[in-house]
């Protein structure tokens, strides 16, 4: 089959473009190299971190794929910030904002040197929607890999994550654990390289992005340290320059229904409230219409499935020997929740993926079936009411049954839990109210000014509840944000509260002692205060002075939009 015309054609062909190869010559590429194909290889590479530190060696994997497929790569980095490390600091302000970055600085290399396709390399879970969102801007033939779970650590007999080393952390600071069993389990949780190993956002992310159809099924799924992933790599590469050959590129993949087999996916295995976030956002940059409402309704039609941390048993290296994501979609697609007529970077269906993926029997169900699932709904519900006009974002996996959070069309339906509010400007200044124990069961605490653009980059808050569950507080009080939760959260904990405080939203108005209820049958997040009293409240605030006036941090609280819009740039 011929290549279609190709990008690098214009960069590279003809006496006037001698220039542009006598550098390329310059740095190892031959005349016969020039004369394929030009794949950029974007890497999320970086040493901080273990998420994204192995990167480096599969790209040589991806770049053999794409020589053995006649391609010339070129591979080139871009940043990533790690969550885990800046949670529960100013540095986490860096995090959301770094999706943007990481699609920019893509969007920019590519078209600079007028690549004629991409490989996206991702770890941590904001290189995962950035780089997708700047394959849906350049929409060249290309595709992404995740580099795949970290192993789980092993303390005192029991499988650990991240998500420990937090709650452990709030467990000492209420005087539950000692320094020493602190530092025992820091040096367990994280045995090598791989991102958080629970379904908590990457994992979450690397999902939803099989689900779509963005990275090949199956791949995403093998652990880091897998020998597997090596291959899965160099088939990575040999398919880029399918996809050229047969000239496929990602808005022909990411449209709707592939969003929805996506919510779908992220709803079964009880994923990160992040999903809704980066989904929105992938919508948006791909054209397709989505709304925060479609997460609750579809969510509300989906079994969830998967026993996975952070309130589950497992972890994804467990869903991988059993079959991975690819066992989690046969089940809903055999059971007729999955649009199988979608496309993938395959070239074949998502049915046909599906009929064809390899999975294990599943003895100690950690996916269960659609007749037997954890529970008949699935893990996020989208709250509105006078505090969040335009909504917000609530995780019920393992917290609440079917019944308590399905509507039940009952106008006096029971409200799920009511309790003054503890209302703090900023996410330390809860922390410390944590440690100094005036966090009593019955309290909802608020955070503000922590949106994207009163943060900006509206912080996660694993910091904060991992304290609660530490201290033991994690199911007597509920906890809402216009800030972000890692995947790593469980318990009643709602975020993205939309508009956020920064932008005037009902959450600026709120004082201590205000009483506030969630109320989950009937979708309702509210303050019991007269439409009239948050009126006079309201008029009479003042927005703080914006934390950062010049740089980075400050163009982003400008441009950023609402949390319900999936806070994107552009």
């Amino acid at each position: 089959m011929s290549i279609p015309v190709r990008n690098s054609r214009t960069i590279l062909e003809g006496p006037n473009r001698a220039g542009a190869r006598a550098m390329m010559k310059a740095v190892g590429f031959t005349d016969e190299d020039l004369r394929k194909p030009i794949i950029g290889i974007a890497n999320t590479w970086i040493e901080i971190m273990p998420c994204n530190y192995h990167l480096d060696k599969l790209a040589e994997r991806v770049k053999e794929g794409v020589r053995e497929a006649g391609g010339t790569p070129v591979e080139f980095n871009t940043i990533s910030v790690s969550d885990g490390i800046s949670m529960g600091t100013e540095g986490m302000k860096a995090s959301l904002i770094s999706r943007e970055v990481v699609a920019d600085s893509i969007e920019l290399c590519v078209r600079g040197h007028l690549f004629d396709g991409v490989v996206a390399l991702s770890g941590c879970d904001k290189t995962i929607p950035g780089t997708v969102m700047a394959l849906l801007r350049l929409n060249l033939p290309s595709l992404m890999l995740y580099g795949g779970t970290i192993a789980p650590g092993k303390w005192r007999g029991r499988t650990v994550t991240i998500q420990d080393v937090y709650e452990c952390i709030g467990a000492y600071n209420a005087g539950k654990m000692s320094e020493s069993d602190l530092r025992e389990i820091e040096n367990v949780a994280c045995p090598g390289v791989g991102a958080c190993g629970g379904q908590f956002t990457a994992n979450t992310m690397s999902t939803c992005m099989e689900a779509i159809g963005i990275s090949p099924l199956g791949l995403n799924g093998i652990p880091a340290v897998d020998p597997a992933k090596d291959e899965a790599a160099r088939r990575t590469g040999r398919l880029v320059m399918e996809l050229i050959r047969r000239n496929i590129r990602p808005k022909q993949i990411i449209t709707r229904k592939a969003i929805v087999n996506a919510i779908r996916a992220l709803a079964a295995t009880g994923g990160s409230t992040n999903g809704v976030l980066h989904l929105l956002a992938l919508a948006r940059t791909a054209g397709v219409r989505l709304d925060i409402e479609d997460f609750d309704r579809i969510s509300a039609a989906t079994p969830l499935l998967a026993d996975l941390k952070p309130w589950g048993k497992f972890v994804a290296s467990d869903l991988y020997t059993v079959g991975g994501i690819p066992l989690v979609l046969r089940r809903l697609f055999d059971a007729g929740f999955l649009h199988g007529d979608t496309l993938t970077v395959t070239g074949r269906t998502m049915a046909d993926e599906i009929r064809d993926a390899q999975v294990s029997m599943d003895e100690r169900k950690v996916v269960h079936s659609v007749t037997d699932p954890i529970s008949r709904h699935g893990g996020l519900v989208i709250l509105k009411g006078n505090l969040a006009p335009e909504g917000c974002v609530l995780k019920v996996a393992g917290h609440f049954s079917a019944e308590e959070v399905q509507r039940n069309g009952k106008k006096s339906a029971k409200p799920t839990f009511r309790g003054p509010a503890k209302v703090f400007d900023c996410e330390e200044d809860a922390f410390a109210a944590i440690r100094k124990k005036r966090i009593k069961a019955g309290d909802v605490v608020v955070i503000r000014y922590e949106g994207p653009a009163g943060g900006p980059g509206m912080r996660e808050m694993l910091q904060v509840t991992a304290a609660l569950v530490g201290a033991g507080l994690g199911d007597k009080v509920a906890l809402m944000t216009d800030g972000r939760f890692s995947g790593a959260t469980h318990g009643l904990m709602v975020g993205h509260v939309s508009p956020e405080a920064i932008k005037g939203g009902p959450i600026a108005a709120l004082k201590n002692g205000d009483l506030i209820t969630f109320d989950i049958p009937r979708r309702r997040l509210d303050a019991d205060l007269t439409a009239a009293e948050l009126k006079r409240r309201l008029a009479k605030w003042k927005p703080p002075k914006p934390c950062y006036q010049s740089g980075v941090m400050a163009k982003y609280a400008q441009l950023v939009s609402s949390a319900s819009e999936g806070a994107v740039t552009g």
